[in-house]
């Protein structure tokens, strides 16, 4: 199964420029295309509004070109003129930009140079890394440094519904690039809520590893996994094991909390972005089967098959879509 084209968000900096180079080999190893994308504020569009000089959009059109030959010089030597030659410049928010071409390419991958944000710009405007992952159908791979090489591959799977999509995104990813996998599941201590009766935590530890290997473990197509068991706080401890391991990418499922629940609780994706210890993969599990949910809908308003029940939907997350032109674009 394809993967679909490889979109890659650009601007001049270096982090894109590593952001794209890996792009492009992942791309060569899918045997797909890889395709850039480059978003800029259109400088024009208050006066375009209220007067539609044509000489205002041949401004516009400049700045198209300004901004086209300002990220090729970057990219330049660092991806091959083909891949230059696909840069798509478009007026618009980034995250905006990218979403648009996501629906219309309906790329297998989506890749991003990841940059650290100080709180206060995370508070202010967020970054396009969290915009984009918040809302994507397919896969974010976002990229830390300057990656040189794709050996080790740490994926998190947790007892929720979205480890069956991790851990199938992680096994593709790392059959397609060769790596070695590492599948890692972290239970976190057990809270002390007041008014609350005490749970025995050998009782309750042994409950999870029970639906650990029968829910989980079995999901690995890949006998020579290696599987881990840590306990303490997800994130320290993902942090922890994907350093001392030197994992190359991390692999994580994005359960897309809703907007009260990461203000208060934080999302463990989101730090992940923040802090960014390595390049970082996430599968987009909740908004992707909402995606799958409506593409289902349209066609039953159009008389076509009835919508699958919950439980087949997830096993159809997996799987092209056969009508409407859309083709399976992640997770084998």
């Amino acid at each position: 199964m394809s993967w679909g084209p490889v979109v890659v968000g650009v601007d001049a900096s270096a982090a894109a420029a590593g952001a794209a180079a890996l792009a492009e080999r992942i791309a060569k190893l899918a045997g797909v295309r890889c395709e850039l994308v480059h978003a800029v504020r259109d400088a024009w569009a208050p006066l375009v509004a209220v007067n539609p000089d044509p000489q205002v959009a041949e401004m516009q059109l400049v700045q198209q070109a300004l901004a086209r030959e300002q990220v090729q010089q970057v990219l330049r030597g660092t991806v091959s003129d083909r891949a230059l030659e696909t840069l798509n410049v478009r007026f618009g928010p980034a995250a905006v930009v990218l979403r648009q071409v996501v629906e219309e390419r309906r790329p297998g991958l989506l890749v991003l140079g990841g940059k650290h944000h100080t709180a206060l710009e995370r508070w202010l405007g967020g970054s396009t890394s969290l915009h984009v992952v918040r809302t994507s159908e397919v896969p974010v791979l976002i990229t830390a440094g300057v990656p040189t090489a794709l050996r080790r591959i740490l994926v998190a799977a947790d007892l929720s519904k979205a480890a069956g999509p991790t851990v199938a995104l992680a096994e593709r990813f790392a059959r397609l690039v060769g790596a070695e996998l590492r599948v890692l599941t972290v239970f976190e201590p057990l809270p002390n809520l007041p008014g609350m009766p005490a749970v025995d935590a050998n009782e309750y530890y042994a409950l999870a590893h029970e639906t650990l290997e029968r829910e989980v473990w079995p999901r690995l197509k890949t006998q020579e996994v290696q599987k881990l068991v840590r306990h303490g706080l997800v994130v320290e401890t993902l942090l922890r094991e994907a350093t001392e391991w030197r994992a190359d990418v991390l692999v994580v499922g994005s359960h897309g909390k809703g907007w009260a629940q990461r203000v208060l609780l934080g999302s463990v994706t989101e730090r992940l972005i923040n802090q960014l210890p390595t390049s970082l993969l996430v599968a987009p599990v909740d908004v992707a089967a909402a995606a799958l949910s409506r593409r289902y809908e349209r066609r039953v308003a159009r008389g076509g098959r009835s919508r699958p029940s919950c439980s087949a939907s997830w096993t159809n997350a997996q799987r092209p879509v056969a009508s409407g032109g859309e083709t399976g674009h992640w997770l084998a």
